[in-house]
């Protein structure tokens, strides 16, 4: 890193009037560490090696797939080529915590399921209560 500080003498002394004073040198360049420290990836995460592997495909188009790795993560799917799938990934998150993903996506769609994914929140009573009731009229008609 290179502090570029521009130097000023005077005619009655030869001292260096610098607004760089070696504390902030010294504050940039621990603050610059601790930044590459903290964006750097975690040491497991960076020498993660492949501790197994499968891959089978079926001439009918049916598959399988998964892999587990020496850092956590592991996921396998299996599936009829472009009408179903299910899988699952598993894996460890920043906060330490163990993260399971299980899914399906077949012609309705795409389905997650975990208990890391967002939820809405429930649907309030007085909203329950209109929809019982527009349903309970709306039959009469």
């Amino acid at each position: 890193m290179r502090i570029i500080c521009r130097r000023r003498q005077t005619a009655s002394s030869n001292k260096d009037d610098c607004p760089c004073s070696p504390n902030l040198v010294i504050s940039l360049t621990v603050l610059a560490f601790a930044t590459l420290v903290a964006c750097a990836p975690s040491a497991d995460d960076a020498r993660a090696n492949i501790l197994t592997q499968e891959n089978v495909l079926e001439p009918d188009g049916k598959y399988a797939w998964k892999f587990s790795t020496s850092n956590g993560i592991q996921a396998e799917e299996s599936g009829q080529g472009g009408q179903s799938v299910q899988g699952s990934a598993s894996w460890v998150g920043d906060d330490g915590v163990p993260i399971v993903l299980t899914y399906t996506a077949d012609e309705n769609g795409y389905h997650p399921q975990g208990v890391h994914l967002p939820t809405p929140p429930p649907i309030p009573d007085y909203i329950l209560r209109a929809l019982r009731y527009i349903e309970a009229h709306s039959q009469n008609n």
